[in-house]
């Protein structure tokens, strides 16, 4: 069972990030201010929904929110800052982008670096404790699949459509067949057989 809130007397806001992982793409974070007493049976873990769910979930999220956003960190900014620290800078953008300002953020994770003025707490595997950091793991992980599905569109042979950018077997056997993408994040080892080096 989710807990609403950490701060029962705040407006707390759950924050989140999708594709930190990823060979490519950008790192996605999302911000989510919920209502008093907002209540959903399905609401969990992005990672133990099915895609129907969270789909299904974004448009309930969306609609009954507080406020809510979302932000992005590209492939070149994350080799230029490293993937952490790329990762809090979209959760920090997607806090500033609310409508309405949180008194306090739940953040999912063990660390994070604040570009706010916002007290915050760092709840390890919070998304599956606080109603606020699942949502925002829903947004961030529903926009990051979208933002993936249109990039192999337009740069197609990496199956990110499927895989999402993850470091799956099928990724890195189009890395060697195709090459590095300006997409991929040259700051990640690309490669599993040592002999090839793609990443210059």
């Amino acid at each position: 069972m989710l807990k609403a809130a950490l701060n029962e007397d705040m407006v707390e806001c759950g924050c989140d990030e999708a594709g930190r992982g990823c060979l490519a793409g950008a790192v996605f974070a999302a911000a989510v201010i919920l209502p008093n007493g907002f209540k959903n049976s399905t609401l969990n873990d992005s990672k133990k929904l099915t895609a129907r769910q969270r789909y299904q979930l974004r448009e309930v999220i969306e609609r009954e929110a507080v406020a809510w956003a979302v932000a992005s960190v590209d492939a070149q900014n994350i080799d230029k800052m490293n993937i952490l620290r790329a990762s809090f800078h979209a959760m920090n953008l997607a806090v500033k982008s609310l409508t309405a300002k949180p008194q306090f953020l739940l953040i999912d994770g063990n660390r994070f670096y604040n570009e706010t003025s916002i007290p915050f707490a760092c709840i390890v595997k919070g998304d599956g404790k606080y109603m606020s950091i699942a949502a925002a793991s829903i947004l961030a992980k529903t926009y990051r699949d979208d933002y993936m599905a249109e990039l192999d569109t337009q740069c197609p042979g990496y199956g990110w459509a499927k895989n999402k950018g993850y470091p799956t077997a099928d990724h890195y056997q189009a890395i060697n067949r195709l090459g590095v993408s300006p997409h991929h994040r040259k700051s990640f080892k690309l490669v599993k057989d040592p002999e090839l080096d793609l990443t210059i």
